[in-house]
């Protein structure tokens, strides 16, 4: 039985790792990179579609497991969603992407608002197709604070913190963020499939 990560990020792949407790092997180490269209209306669609694909190309032995995240503001009618690894455009940075949010706060005189992340993680084998969700909520503040995590981690202050995450140190963040939620709710469904291997 192989775990597979659909992702090469070898930060999500050290994350995944260390939660289960077992070596996850990037797909781009089975086989080779592929384009992957993500054109599901929602995180869940988006991470399911990355999973299948990667799975329906390997040994049907393999467990694949995808994610798809991101922010959502309220205020903005639940802006940049899906849309949060390109909402400055493609084949932009993270930095590009941060500051657009910041400036569509500033254009609408905000200093601090509620939003949330979202986690889903998709989990494809022979057993069937399972997804689950993790969520964090707090704030997004108009200035970037901290230059820990990535994405728009140095504007979103957690429910309960003053600090934002690029601010509180990892292994604080670990604790509560969207994905070790769902990594938490993604673990028994992998135990029952180990246990009927």
């Amino acid at each position: 039985m192989q775990l597979v990560l659909a992702t090469s990020n070898q930060g999500k792949l050290r994350e995944f790792s260390q939660f289960f407790g077992e070596k996850l092997v990037p797909y781009s180490d089975i086989i080779p990179a592929f384009e992957i269209v993500e054109d599901g209306d929602s995180f869940a669609a988006n991470a399911l579609i990355k999973a299948k694909a990667i799975y329906d190309r390997l040994n049907k032995d393999a467990i694949v497991i995808a994610d798809d995240s991101g922010i959502s503001v309220p205020l903005l009618g639940g802006e940049p969603g899906i849309y949060s690894a390109r909402y400055a455009g493609v084949d932009v940075s993270d930095r590009d992407n941060l500051n657009k949010l910041i400036d569509e706060l500033k254009n609408r005189d905000v200093k601090r608002i509620p939003a949330f992340y979202t986690a889903a993680l998709a989990l494809v084998c022979s057993e069937g197709e399972f997804i689950v969700h993790g969520w964090m909520h707090g704030e997004v503040i108009d200035e970037a604070r901290g230059d820990g995590g990535f994405g728009y981690d140095p504007i979103f202050i957690p429910q309960g913190y003053e600090q934002t995450l690029g601010e509180l140190p990892n292994d604080v963040k670990k604790e509560f963020s969207h994905r070790t939620k769902a990594l938490r709710l993604l673990q028994p469904i992998l135990e029952m499939i180990k246990e009927k291997r």
